[in-house]
């Protein structure tokens, strides 16, 4: 695996909080967006990485980044450490035993009028789209004992599904959560061993778990190894298909390989699944020296077609380019859908570019960013009023190497080519992260 300097760069993490308001615009920032863009990631504590690989990289604590439009302007930029006992062993011990003992780095989600920080793994951080955090989640206690950072919300029914995986027994549960907040299903699933799952997908009327190559190998720890997760060539990479509400899991063999993270999924017809991934053929494997890992290939957009009559899957490449976090219009979670936004990535050193793809036609458009410069994960955001799949706006926090600042950059998600409607400008930077959410203002100013 490369390493890299992660104190530098689009990765160098930050040593400070700050309040900025009406940040500077180039361009005219549509009215019609109006709410949050927030952004989640791994920055140490005392502003500096140990170690310069991923899995120095991925374990940090959490710090979120805000950006708040309205009425056609930038209002402000606020970050934050998440408030958990990790952030108060360091700067409010006396705080420690009130806040939750969890690391919610990863993903941002609003789901029963409450937005939750999200951990891998552990217990969901209650907060507010301006960064005041509220501690344990209050409306879904269902989630307290952890999930995924990948949950999917049904955007006709409200449920939240998710499932939790483990290193001890049992290393799988699923769970459904109601659009109120309240537990509907909790349903341990077999396994053969603990398994890294980091995504999961559903359609209207199942949810697909992945059971893949890597997974946990405790025997690294005591070799120097800070996360230990691994290939296994010995595994069988599988699809575990579910009924929303639980029951028995059908378990579809596939090729190897590891999925971080799912396009989307939908019902073709009674009795065919389509799931939309980025996959690796191989992550995460060890060298053969024992020191360190192997270069991982590039991830691209695969498609699995899962046949519940004959019990069979076919899977086929999409694209040949290397790809990662992809984002779709929400409102299309677990359905048909068209189009697809993701981060061109070159080379495993970066994430350069924005593609976006028509999945109908095939074609391909991009916004190419400067070598040098690095970009986050394209956030969809829906027009208001808008009835078409792709009418809306994508937004992409870009990193430029000359300045060591971000910009946010709004561009018209029909056409990404045409390049930015608007371009903020930020002071500072906003380090390369994981995941984020668009947040609109609700009733109230909320």
């Amino acid at each position: 695996m490369s390493t890299f300097d992660l104190n530098t760069g689009a990765t160098a993490p930050l040593a400070d909080e700050v309040d900025l308001a009406d940040l500077p615009v180039d361009g005219a920032l549509p009215p019609g967006l109006d709410g949050v863009l927030v952004r989640n990631g791994p920055n140490p504590l005392r502003g500096r990485f140990e170690g310069n690989d991923v899995l120095s990289w991925w374990p940090q604590p959490a710090m979120l980044h805000a950006i708040a439009f309205h009425g056609g302007r930038a209002t402000g930029y606020r970050n934050r450490w998440a408030r958990t006992r990790i952030w108060a062993r360091e700067y409010d011990p006396q705080a420690e035993a009130g806040l939750p003992e969890t690391n919610p780095n990863v993903n941002v989600l609003r789901h029963a009028g409450e937005v939750l920080a999200l951990a891998e793994g552990g217990a969901p951080l209650a907060m507010t789209p301006a960064l005041d955090f509220l501690g344990a989640s209050r409306r879904h206690p269902g989630l307290a004992g952890g999930m995924t950072a990948h949950p999917k919300a049904d955007p006709e029914t409200g449920e939240l599904m998710s499932f939790r995986a483990h290193w001890e027994r049992p290393w799988l549960r699923y769970g459904v959560t109601g659009a109120g907040g309240q537990p509907r299903v909790d349903q341990a699933i077999e396994l053969p061993g603990p398994s890294m799952m980091h995504d999961m997908a559903i359609t209207a009327r199942y949810s697909i778990l992945l059971d893949l190559n890597v997974a946990y190998d405790f025997s690294m720890l005591s070799r120097g190894y800070r996360m230990p997760l691994r290939w296994h060539d010995e595994r069988q990479s599988r699809l575990g298909v579910i009924p929303r509400h639980g029951g028995p899991v059908r378990w579809f063999e596939v090729a190897p390989c590891f999925i971080q993270h799912v396009v989307n999924a939908y019902d073709r017809d009674a009795s065919t699944l389509v799931l939309d991934v980025v996959r690796y053929p191989e992550y995460l494997r060890l060298s053969r020296e024992g020191a360190g890992f192997e270069d991982s290939p590039l991830g691209t957009l695969w498609r699995y077609e899962i046949d519940l009559d004959e019990g069979g899957v076919t899977e086929r490449a999409l694209d040949d380019a290397g790809i990662e976090l992809p984002r779709i219009n929400e409102a299309r979670t677990g359905r048909a859908y068209r189009y697809c936004y993701a981060v061109e990535q070159p080379n495993n050193r970066e994430m350069r570019g924005v593609v976006r793809y028509d999945l109908e036609t095939g074609a391909r458009q991009q916004y190419a960013v400067p070598p040098g410069d690095q970009n986050s994960e394209p956030v969809f955001v829906p027009r208001p009023g808008a009835r078409d799949e792709d009418d809306g706006w994508v937004l992409v926090c870009v990193y430029r190497q000359t300045s060591d600042t971000s910009d946010v950059v709004v561009l018209d998600a029909r056409d990404l080519t045409a390049g930015p409607l608007a371009t903020v400008r930020l002071p500072r930077r906003i380090p390369a992260g994981f995941h984020g959410a668009w947040l609109p203002r609700e009733a109230g100013g909320k």
